[in-house]
């Protein structure tokens, strides 16, 4: 135990070892706490002074070198000012020196013009006199020319013959483009829930030209018809009959499931039968007409109307085979058609296969027709330059005197 005296109360009191050690100990942390901040404040003092010191260092850095630049640009500035002075003075001094070139040079121009123009009236005065002179000695070479420019258009009339006459399908295509023409112009107002396109399914081995198809409201077919249009140019020198193309035109109709076949032609012209209105060949081949174009939209109307009297009864039989009533009378039309669609599928094998071998045939004779008539068509080409290159100066080449006034021109 030890004697402690109180600074404060003077008064004296015993601590042990240990409690003289936490008094000691409190001291000590007092002591280090208050050098500690004195430190810390020291510390920051010296930052904020060096922060200072290297801030007005960069800026008297900074000042220097901006000052530098300024006078870098302000030399550069002037030395490009300098040099555009230069320029603009060569480009004056080029300026004038290319108006007085100028000057002199359209001066120089006229002068020849003139020249030249004078040179010129003479050298038509004497071609005039040298044409009027040659005309009569080439009287002859342009008869010839004549002749042969003849014998070209009459090659020209034939070949524009030969390509008519082997031109059936464009001619039919302009038929068919104006029947679709005419269909079209009722189609928003007659025929709004109508089909007519071309028939472009050759599934079956043909097909006709176009098909129309219309519908009621409920889905139920009112009519359909395949259209044939067959056309003939004048002049035509093959003619064709309308009865030729029926049975064609009847087998495609069954093929594509159509209830009526209409032809619409124009050949044989002079046939009061075709000329008079719509002819009935029902008589040889089930509901089939032939019409001329003028009648194309009566026949639809026609047609279409008598079918929509029959719209009622066809409903009718569509409820009756959707109720499976007189299926036995049905499937045995469906197999009698099979087997007669079936021979007749192979008869027209036959026969397209003849026709092919037919059509071959036709196609080499007619290549060599092609072959003769680029030949003359080669020749006449040829005949026509050499009467087309036929020139004054060619034909007086031999001639010395006229080649010296044709070099002066």
């Amino acid at each position: 135990m030890n004697d402690i005296i109180c600074p404060n109360c003077k008064k004296a009191f015993k601590v042990d070892e240990a409690g003289f050690a936490a008094i000691l100990k409190q001291v000590r942390d007092h002591q280090f706490e208050d050098e500690l901040e004195k430190r810390l404040m020291l510390a920051e003092n010296e930052k904020q002074s060096a922060i200072k010191l290297a801030e007005a260092t960069i800026k008297t850095t900074l000042e220097v070198d901006l000052a530098k630049k300024d006078k870098e640009l302000s030399d550069l500035l002037a030395a490009k000012n300098a040099e555009i002075a230069q320029i603009n003075a060569k480009l004056d001094n080029a300026e004038l020196q290319k108006q007085l070139s100028v000057t002199e040079a359209v001066q120089k121009i006229e002068k020849e013009r003139d020249t030249f123009a004078n040179e010129v009236k003479n050298k038509e005065l004497e071609k005039a006199n040298l044409e009027s002179t040659l005309k009569q000695q080439f009287a002859t070479e342009l008869k010839t020319k004549d002749e042969i420019i003849k014998i070209k258009d009459e090659e020209i009339a034939f070949r524009a013959d030969l390509k008519q006459r082997l031109s059936t399908k464009m001619i039919g295509e302009s038929l068919e483009l104006h029947c679709e023409i005419e269909f079209n112009k009722l189609r928003a107002t007659a025929f709004q829930n109508a089909y007519f396109e071309k028939d472009n399914d050759t599934k079956t081995g043909s097909k006709g030209d176009y098909i129309f198809k219309e519908n009621d409201a409920f889905g139920n077919e009112i009519i359909s018809i395949m259209f044939e249009m067959k056309n003939e140019a004048e002049g035509t020198t093959t003619k064709k009959r309308n009865d030729e193309f029926f049975k064609e035109l009847d087998k495609d109709r069954n093929e594509k499931k159509c209830e009526y076949a209409v032809l619409v032609s124009t050949l044989e012209a002079d046939n009061d039968l075709y000329n008079t209105g719509i002819v009935d060949v029902s008589y040889k081949f089930p509901k089939m007409y032939v019409i001329r174009p003028q009648f194309f939209i009566p026949i639809i109307t026609l047609l279409r109307n008598a079918s929509m009297n029959s719209l009622k009864y066809k409903a009718e039989l569509a409820l009756v085979k959707s109720q499976n009533l007189d299926i036995t009378n049905f499937e045995e039309k469906m197999n009698a058609f099979k087997e007669g669609f079936a021979r007749n599928y192979d008869l027209a094998s036959r026969k397209f296969t003849d026709a092919i071998n037919g059509i071959d045939k036709t196609i080499k004779e007619l290549e060599k027709t092609k072959a003769a008539l680029l030949s003359s068509e080669s020749n006449l080409r040829l005949a026509n330059n050499k009467a087309e290159d036929l020139t004054i100066k060619k034909l007086t080449q031999g001639n010395p005197t006229m080649k010296a006034k044709f070099d002066e021109l």
